[in-house]
C-alpha cells in the first residue's frame, strides 16, 4: 500500500494532509523519515507519525436502522444521508451494502470493505433479502402465487426469480428475493394490481436487522455476521 494511503486510512487525516505531513518529515518507516507519499509499505514495516505507531486499519461493517426520508449515499444536497446518522470516523471511506428507497425502513449496511460487499449484492451469491411489505389492497390467491412463481416486470424481457411469500394479514406478507433490481418490491406488486404503502427491510443473507435498533440506531456487525460462510 502507498505509504499516504496508509497513513489517512489509519488516521483523521486527509489525503493531501498526510502528504504534507509526510513531506515535513513527520512520519518514519523503520526508522527512517520517508521521502515520498507514493513509497510502498507492507505489514512488516514499522510506520509512526509523530511517533505514533501507524497500523492498516482492519475492515469495518455497520448495520442501520434506516428511517423513512434519509437516503442511502455518502452526500445529498437535499436529504439526509444513511452517513448523517451513523458517526463513525472516516465516512468517507463507507460505502452502502444494498440501497433503500428514500420512503423505505429497515436494515441496510455499510462496509469498506468491497469484496465483502459484492458478495452481499452480487446476485450470483444468491443472498435473501427479505421485506415486510403493507399494500393498499389484499393480496389475492393468484397475486401471491405469481410472486412465488416469478413474473415479468414492465420494461423488463426476463421475469423475477421464484421469491417467498408469507402472508401476515390481508394487506401485510413478508417477502423474500434473491436479486435486487430497480424498485423491485414495488414493481412486483404493480405487476400483480397492487401498490405498496410502506416497506422495511428485516435482512440481507443471513444478517437481521437488529430488534433493540431504534430507527436512525446503529451497531457494529458481529463476527458471526461478517463470515459469509455460514448460512
Amino acid at each position: 500500500m502507498r505509504l499516504d494511503k496508509l497513513l489517512s486510512n489509519a488516521s483523521n487525516l486527509t489525503r493531501s494532509q498526510a502528504t504534507k505531513a509526510i513531506r515535513q518529515g513527520d512520519v518514519l518507516v523503520d526508522g527512517v523519515v520517508a521521502a515520498k507519499g507514493a513509497m510502498k509499505v507492507t505489514e512488516s514495516n514499522k510506520v509512526t507519525y509523530i511517533g505514533v505507531l501507524i497500523n492498516e486499519p482492519k475492515p469495518r461493517y455497520y448495520m442501520l436502522h434506516k428511517p423513512e426520508g434519509c437516503v442511502s449515499a455518502n452526500k445529498d444536497k437535499h436529504s439526509l444521508t444513511v452517513f448523517d446518522y451513523l458517526l463513525v470516523p472516516r465516512r468517507d471511506q463507507l460505502h452502502v451494502v444494498g440501497r433503500l428507497d428514500k420512503d423505505t425502513t429497515g436494515l441496510i449496511l455499510a462496509t469498506d470493505d468491497g469484496q465483502w460487499s459484492h458478495r452481499m449484492t452480487s446476485p450470483k451469491h444468491k443472498q435473501t433479502k427479505r421485506y415486510r411489505v403493507t399494500l393498499k389492497d389484499p393480496i389475492t390467491d393468484a397475486a401471491k402465487k405469481k410472486l412465488e412463481e416469478g413474473l415479468l416486470l414492465d420494461g423488463e424481457k426476463k421475469p423475477t426469480k421464484p421469491s417467498l411469500v408469507k402472508v401476515l394479514e390481508p394487506n401485510v406478507i413478508v417477502l423474500s428475493i434473491h436479486e435486487g433490481r430497480y424498485h423491485q418490491v414495488k414493481r412486483m406488486m404493480l405487476a400483480v394490481d397492487n401498490e405498496v404503502t410502506a416497506l422495511h427491510r428485516e435482512a440481507i443473507g443471513n444478517i437481521g436487522l437488529d430488534a433493540g435498533l431504534a430507527e436512525g440506531e446503529w451497531r457494529e456487525l458481529t463476527a458471526q455476521e461478517i463470515d459469509l460462510s455460514k448460512p
